[in-house]
């Protein structure tokens, strides 16, 4: 397959402006209880879309899951069931935080994790050091970790300046301690991602055999990954339901639409899982030796477009000056972390 890593770095940017994009619609959900729009949406992102999207564009779909080893099914679905306690604590830290700071806390601490460990456990991450493309490669990522770390910087100070109703004008439960570790915690766990990545390669490899296009060669790895991701997630907003009795939520809004109740979820259950869909197809255009980036690319991007959501929802309006600079260099550094690993790739090709 003919890699571009400019295609690829463009269908990350898309695949993150989906991703930071997603929260919206569920701000528009009215009269229910958080674990009821986040199943009610996730039903969506994890089930529906992903089935529907590798149905339509994987030929033999059945025979693919069929020929797979065992362990490649077993170990892409286990990590997918890690990946959605990220995913489950991640809507929580967006909850708790709002857009810029829950976003940039929670995917500051997954770009790291899912970008280093991967290489660093299949031993090939040293060996990216004895390259030109190499060194440039983790440069960018370090141009990322200061990037991330100024949002944070600029999270903080917030945090210091405004009142508490003055934080929940903007975001209606904010809770800063409850959030912080929630989003760390969110983001250890949502580097699993990665792996299931690696751990359905030969998913992907099968599914190109059997004349599916090499770029979308990810389809029938999600739909394994996100049945993980479903497993946890189902099973925590069940538990919430019946300890808030919270089931009558389903079939009654309590005098808001039931029907635009579910519009929006919907709606922000499939621009959740359209990040993965162009993270895959990125992922397969940034070439065998640097894939790993895809996933930097990918929490940059992500961290960009929910900062410059955060400004346009007007979470940062009260704070000063100063703050309001970090967040914009902030975002301009990830913006150029993304630059550089692009560039390192196109080296490497």
């Amino acid at each position: 397959m003919e890699y571009n890593p400019a295609l690829g770095v463009f269908l990350h940017a898309v695949g993150g402006l989906a991703a930071a994009s997603f929260y919206l619609p569920y701000t528009r959900v009215k009269n229910w209880k958080w674990e009821s729009l986040w199943l009610t949406g996730g039903i969506f992102s994890w089930l529906v879309a992903p089935i529907i999207g590798a149905v339509f564009i994987c030929p033999g779909l059945p025979d693919v899951f069929r020929e797979a080893p065992l362990s490649s099914l077993f170990w892409t679905y286990a990590f997918g069931v890690l990946w959605g306690v990220g995913g489950l604590t991640f809507g929580m830290s967006v909850r708790y935080l709002g857009q810029s700071l829950g976003f940039s806390i929670a995917l500051g601490f997954c770009a790291v994790f899912g970008t280093v460990i991967p290489p660093l456990f299949l031993g090939t991450l040293l060996g990216l050091t004895e390259s030109r493309s190499g060194i440039v490669v983790l440069a960018g990522l370090g141009v990322c970790v200061g990037g991330i770390a100024l949002c944070g910087l600029a999270g903080m100070r917030k945090e210091r300046q405004l009142s508490r109703e003055e934080k929940q004008s903007s975001v209606k439960e904010f809770n800063f301690f409850t959030g912080l570790w929630v989003a760390c915690f969110s983001g250890i766990m949502s580097a699993c991602m990665a792996f299931a990545f690696v751990s359905g390669d030969v998913i992907g490899k099968l599914a190109v055999e059997r004349g599916t296009p090499p770029i979308f060669a990810n389809m029938p790895i999600l739909v394994v990954v996100m049945l993980g991701g479903l497993t946890t997630n189902l099973i925590w907003c069940i538990v919430l339901n019946s300890k808030n009795r919270s089931f009558k939520n389903y079939v009654d809004a309590d005098g808001a639409s039931l029907l635009s109740n579910y519009f929006f979820c919907a709606l922000a259950g499939i621009t959740w899982y359209l990040q993965f869909f162009f993270y895959g197809m990125g992922e397969t255009r940034m070439g065998e030796a640097f894939s790993f980036s895809s996933w930097t690319l990918h929490m940059a991007f992500i961290i960009a477009f929910s900062n410059l959501w955060g400004i346009l929802l007007k979470e940062w309006k009260p704070t000063d000056r100063r703050t309001h600079v970090l967040v914009f260099v902030g975002v301009i550094v990830l913006i150029l972390s993304t630059v550089v690993v692009g560039y390192g790739n196109y080296l490497k090709g």
